[in-house]
């Protein structure tokens, strides 16, 4: 069906209200998906509200780990995703099998059945509900740091599936977590060269960005926090010009937040010196308003978890829910 946006935009809240459906759309989703969410966050404070509200179908407009999340949390509600297809390379980075074997290899086992010493498993939050169910502690970018303090000193850890936050919280713990080699694919490819001719032709304005670039970029930045934290920081504060090194569909809220700022991208290395500047992730951009419509339409495609993995997977999430 081609149709208008204004007539996509129609028809959608149409079927919301008719079906009893509320729709959920990350930061990073195109500007009109922000536009029609219901709610607009993170993929975890997206899946909390969701258990929050009262609603028969929650439509979850971001990747495929975000759609397992809030099924996972909320068992008994239809969850849809627009695109089944919509991965996140840092998740596909780090499958279960792997990870399995990585954990056993780490593993000290001992002979006349004794006990396994087995390392602290600490998994952010963009992993398959897999990845989940083999982890004792979900975290986030924003709570990480937090958790990982509460962990005993001696505590051997293993902490996937993203290199650069892992490294971060490293350096800011003083911990020597065991890292799994994943990245996400937008955060990792800003160009270093590029942040730094903005910084010297924009002297005094601060460079925010997200815990998952290389630690290059992080280091010369003068905010380093999770999407929703860049987001406050911004809002808060009383400079009207900042540069931004994470995904460029934060900036659109931005915006609308603040209209008398200024935000300034930091762009990738494929694009330095032409083209667009914005780091854009495509999997993301997969969320469209004729995928949003159809899927409501159409109530699918459905997000299912397999029950066993689901309940696994939910220990480590509400493990990470208690120690926040």
């Amino acid at each position: 069906m081609d149709l208008k946006k204004e007539e996509y935009i129609d028809k959608i809240k149409s079927l919301a209200r008719e079906k009893n459906a509320v729709i959920f759309a990350h930061y990073y989703t195109r500007p009109e998906i922000q536009e029609i969410a219901d709610f607009i966050g993170d993929s975890l404070a997206l899946a909390q509200q969701a258990t929050r509200v009262q609603a028969d179908i929650l439509v979850m407009c971001g990747v495929h780990f975000m759609g397992e999340t809030m099924k996972i949390l909320c068992p008994d509600k239809k969850v849809l995703i627009p695109d089944m297809q919509a991965g996140c390379s840092l998740a596909d980075s780090c499958k279960a099998a792997d990870l399995e074997q990585f954990i056993i290899k780490n593993s000290q086992y001992t002979i006349n059945n004794s006990q396994v010493d087995k390392p602290i498993v600490v998994s952010y939050v963009n992993t398959s509900a897999d990845v989940k169910a083999l982890t004792d502690i979900v975290v986030t970018s924003s709570n990480a740091k937090k958790i990982i303090d509460q962990l005993p000193q001696d505590a051997k850890i293993i902490f996937g599936p993203d290199y650069n936050l892992g490294s971060y919280i490293n350096s800011v713990t003083g911990r020597q977590m065991l890292l799994w080699n994943g990245a996400c694919h937008v955060h990792s490819r800003f160009s270093l060269e590029a942040l730094l001719q903005l910084k010297k032709a924009n002297p005094g304005v601060a460079v925010l960005a997200h815990p998952e670039c290389k630690a290059p970029i992080l280091a010369q930045s003068d905010v380093i926090g999770s999407t929703k934290a860049l987001l406050d920081h911004v809002i808060a504060s009383p400079a009207k010009r900042f540069i931004i090194a994470t995904e460029s569909g934060i900036l659109f809220e931005m915006q609308r937040a603040c209209p008398d700022k200024e935000f300034i991208p930091v762009p990738p290395e494929m694009t330095e010196g032409v083209g667009c500047s914005c780091n854009e992730c495509e999997y993301m951009r997969m969320n469209t308003l004729e995928k949003v419509y159809a899927c409501l339409r159409d109530e699918a495609p459905e997000m299912k978890v397999p029950e066993e993995v689901a309940a696994k997977a939910l220990g480590s999430i509400r493990r990470m829910l208690q120690m926040s």
